[in-house]
């Protein structure tokens, strides 16, 4: 379905920015794409993504084509006359503060454009921001800036939470679950609507400082769940003698986690993926919003004692998980050849920030350890983000595999489902599988070790 036509202009042409942007040009918006690097607007306007992200191309590429989306050096008169402005700066944590710098730079210039604008326009955010930021720091720049007026109509303001998943972030964007429409003014509410009218899903009308808190609440409920489990799985690891995979089989056959359809099957809904264990969560979302709601609860007086230990948990995951392997390596990884699968923080995506395999690498090159890596679309990334020396990257992981002396897949990339056809290669070596991806049975002579799993050992 497409939409009734709305000019919009979309400041920030980062992944969400670009990604959302792209999105609703394919419903027949007319979307102007702002950014300050020349490089990401010369390579949008060619329908080149800057980034990886699954089936996104070819829809670039069709929006440039047909003219619905055109990206344009980020200035107060590239905002032209459209009716709805997002925001989609990057909200970055520094020192476990959210960093609104980009977020004001962007606010000033559309404040700046609003004071020569002759029509009603609404400004609404899609950054990451902590609740209470769209409807005080925001509004009080625009103000500042147009010299309007917002509780006299004179410009509408909204927050549109974004929940995409890089990997999937056009299929969440094309196929949501729901959409939230935060708004502090009729007027940006019916924009709102009119801009997603095609979707059809469950769409929630809600105050600006509710949708920055549900975006929050969304990912830092997530963030928990995953530490929770990975301490669990530590614990059955200490203890011995547990499969933690069975522990979870169990837990999802419980009715609350893992209802049945009317006849009588299981729903098997996608929580679940969130009940497996691993070496953590990273990417560009869930550290920096744990941190962030963290530190907006210290400073309104609470001791936020719950999200502080999802962060301590997280932070010592990639570590712990090493423990078994180096105990049976003989306690001293100096020397060792190690072979790293996978650097991006998940499959799909080429996104290393705040990945576990980071950490993992450079614990390991600072324990003495030679360190070979692969990622099938993340090397650049990598070798970007870890200090010179730390890794020697590999093409082929597989000829890699004779070199080693042990394997760590930290990455769940379907191609690495193939190393089940080198056990030969692998015997008497040993294989950390940080994302349940393999069971012992799958290595007859090597030494197998998994997050919650008691090691199998070679006599």
């Amino acid at each position: 379905m497409k939409a009734e036509p709305v000019q919009i202009a979309v400041v920030g042409a980062g992944y969400v920015g670009l990604v959302s942007g792209a999105c609703l040009a394919a419903k027949g918006h007319q979307v102007r794409l702002l950014d300050l690097s020349e490089k990401v607007v010369e390579s949008t306007n060619r329908g080149v993504s800057p980034f990886y992200e699954k089936n996104f191309n070819s829809l670039l590429c069709k929006v440039v084509k047909s003219g619905k989306l055109r990206a344009y050096s980020a200035s107060v008169g590239a905002l032209a006359d459209s009716k709805i402005v997002l925001i989609c700066v990057g909200t970055p944590s520094n020192n476990g503060a959210i960093d609104l710098a980009q977020l004001g730079k962007a606010v000033d210039m559309v404040g700046t454009w609003l004071r020569s604008v002759d029509h009603f326009a609404s400004v609404v955010v899609k950054s990451t921001v902590l609740p209470g930021t769209t409807d005080s720091f925001v509004l009080s720049i625009l103000e500042q800036k147009s010299g309007k007026r917002h509780s006299a109509g004179d410009f509408g303001l909204g927050m549109n939470p974004e929940f995409l998943r890089e990997g999937e972030a056009v299929e969440d964007f094309n196929k949501p679950d729901r959409i939230i429409f935060g708004h502090e003014d009729r007027q940006t509410l019916a924009l709102l609507k009119k801009i997603y009218a095609p979707w059809k899903c469950d769409k929630l009308s809600v105050n600006a400082r509710t949708a920055e808190m549900i975006k929050y609440t969304n990912n830092c409920l997530l963030a928990l769940q995953i530490s929770a489990v990975n301490e669990l799985a530590n614990i059955s690891s200490a203890i011995g003698g547990i499969d933690f995979m069975d522990i979870i089989k169990g837990v999802s056959l419980d009715k609350r986690w893992n209802p049945f359809t009317q006849k009588g099957n299981r729903v098997n809904p996608g929580i679940l993926s969130y009940l497996i264990p691993g070496c953590g969560f990273g990417g560009s979302c869930f550290p920096k919003d744990v941190q962030a709601m963290r530190t907006c609860a210290t400073l309104a007086g609470l001791q936020p004692r719950l999200l502080q230990a999802v962060l301590d948990v997280n932070e010592m995951q990639p570590i712990s998980i090493l423990a078994p392997l180096i105990e049976e390596l003989g306690g001293d990884v100096t020397g060792k050849k190690f072979l790293l699968l996978g650097m991006a923080f998940k499959p799909g995506t080429d996104d290393i920030r705040e990945s576990a395999s980071l950490k993992i690498a450079r614990y390991l090159k600072q324990n003495g350890a030679e360190l070979y890596a692969h990622d099938p679309i993340a090397k650049a990334n990598t070798l970007k983000a870890l200090e010179p020396g730390t890794i020697i990257a590999v093409d082929k992981w597989a000829v890699a595999l004779q070199e080693c002396d042990a394997v760590i897949i930290a990455t769940r990339w379907p191609e690495y489902q193939k190393i089940k056809n080198y056990k030969k290669m692998l015997r008497q070596k040993s294989i950390l599988d940080c994302r349940q991806l393999f069971t012992a049975a799958d290595f007859p002579e090597s030494r197998f070790f998994a997050v919650g799993k008691s090691p199998k050992k070679i006599q």
